[in-house]
């Protein structure tokens, strides 16, 4: 009978962390089960003691990684906004500040548009500070401008259509008040212009519910990390995979349709908008014969016997059809076949390709987004340092714009691809 309680006693006690106690049970000492629960409670004490203790290291740990990703996060962070003083400046938030950014970039007269946090309670927050709602900072757009180009009222203009101004709990697929739609006034005449806007918008009738963007004073604006700067341009797959899946090109197209596309985004003198397609009548009296023969008819001209085979100067490359931007100067390079060559396009999203069996061997051609304009090749015999590609186009497919020209002719927000 002792040697059983013995073993059940070793047994518990093992469990329990106390094997030093067993003997004061087979000396017939205090009951086991009344000895158990002091240790039980023993034990709860110093297992508290020791998650408080835990817990306070933990947090101490937590709070020390917090402020090195707040510190490493400022030095992701190189967009100095005292590049742009000699320029004035509109704050806008309209939900996702990529699109925000984007849609103001396209925009003659636009500087730089730089995405940030605005209107919160914390110090230079993270962007996964902000988008968890923690801070009380909107995504918002700082939009620097040349006033000789774009008046502040223009601007207000293309920020009505490129949100939902009814939708005061965020943007289309993006939720919370971080989201949510706000115009931010300097001075009491963007205050006004602002009001005035939003008022003749609200009586248009074009839409049922009413107005729910804020016009709010101007607060600081910390500037977001690198990551987010241009990324319709860094990341264009994944921006438009973004664009397309969260509905805002839906409802804008829905609400503003014809009278959107006719809207002036670019230069007053540029003859294409919006990088629509002419008619084939107006195609025949705008282009020259190689022209028409190159974007239409897929031809080919004459290699080391075109335009922009050798061309050197720094600037963009835009489809002489439409004006949509495609391949720049930071890209091209000398194959030696005597037509213009690239490594890669400069707007990845107005390329489309397809196999072309014309020849023998199939080949892979390269057509424009918006005009489908015929612009030549491309070829895997490339740079292999640049990716191994060879994009190789016909000179009479494209128009060129010297970066000196590139502001005046609505182009600007590829400029910092030069700097």
């Amino acid at each position: 009978m002792a040697v059983t309680k013995v073993k059940e006693i070793r047994s518990r006690d093992i469990i329990q962390g106390q094997c030093e106690k067993k003997q004061r049970y087979t000396e017939g000492g205090e009951n086991l089960d009344s000895y158990l629960e002091k240790v039980n409670q023993k034990i709860m004490k110093n297992t508290t003691i020791g998650i408080i203790v835990l817990c306070v290291v933990l947090g101490a740990s937590a709070t020390y990684v917090w402020h090195q990703n707040r510190k490493s996060n400022t030095k992701e962070r190189s967009v100095s906004l005292s590049n742009y003083q000699s320029f004035q400046h509109a704050t806008f938030a309209g939900g996702c500040f990529w699109c925000t950014e984007s849609d103001f970039e396209k925009t003659d007269g636009v500087v730089e548009a730089i995405s940030g946090y605005t209107n919160g309670n914390v110090e230079n927050p993270t962007y996964n500070e902000v988008s968890s709602g923690g801070t009380g900072h909107k995504e918002a757009v700082r939009v620097y401008y040349d006033s000789n180009i774009v008046s502040y009222n223009q601007l207000l203009k293309v920020y009505w259509r490129h949100i939902d101004p009814t939708d005061g709990g965020g943007q289309f697929a993006d939720r919370g008040g971080q989201y949510a739609p706000a115009i931010f006034y300097q001075s009491e005449d963007q205050k006004n212009q602002a009001e005035q806007s939003k008022k003749e918008l609200e009586e248009s009738g074009k839409f049922n519910n009413s107005i729910a963007v804020e016009i709010l004073p101007e607060t600081e604006f910390f500037v977001a990390e690198d990551y987010h700067q241009d990324y319709h341009k860094k990341n264009p797959k994944r921006y438009v995979f973004y664009r397309n899946g969260s509905g805002r090109d839906d409802f804008i197209e829905k609400i503003w349709g014809d009278e959107l596309k006719n809207a002036q985004h670019h230069n007053k003198n540029q003859t294409f908008m919006n990088y629509q397609k002419p008619t084939d009548e107006e195609l025949k009296k705008t282009l020259s014969q190689l022209q028409y023969d190159v974007t239409q008819k897929d031809k080919t001209e004459k290699p080391f016997d075109n335009e922009y085979w050798d061309n050197k100067e720094e600037g963009i490359y835009v489809d002489v059809v439409s004006g949509e931007p495609i391949f720049s100067s930071k890209e091209k390079y000398d194959s030696k076949t005597g037509w213009p060559s690239f490594t890669r396009p400069l707007v990845e999203e107005n390329i489309m390709t397809k196999k072309d069996f014309a020849l023998i061997l199939p080949r892979t051609e390269v057509r424009s987004k918006y005009a489908d304009s015929h612009l030549g090749h491309v070829f895997n015999d490339g740079p292999e340092e640049e990716g191994g590609k060879r994009y190789c186009l016909n000179s009479a497919a494209l128009r060129f714009v010297p970066r000196d020209k590139m502001l005046e002719e609505g182009y600007s927000e590829y400029l910092s691809i030069f700097e």
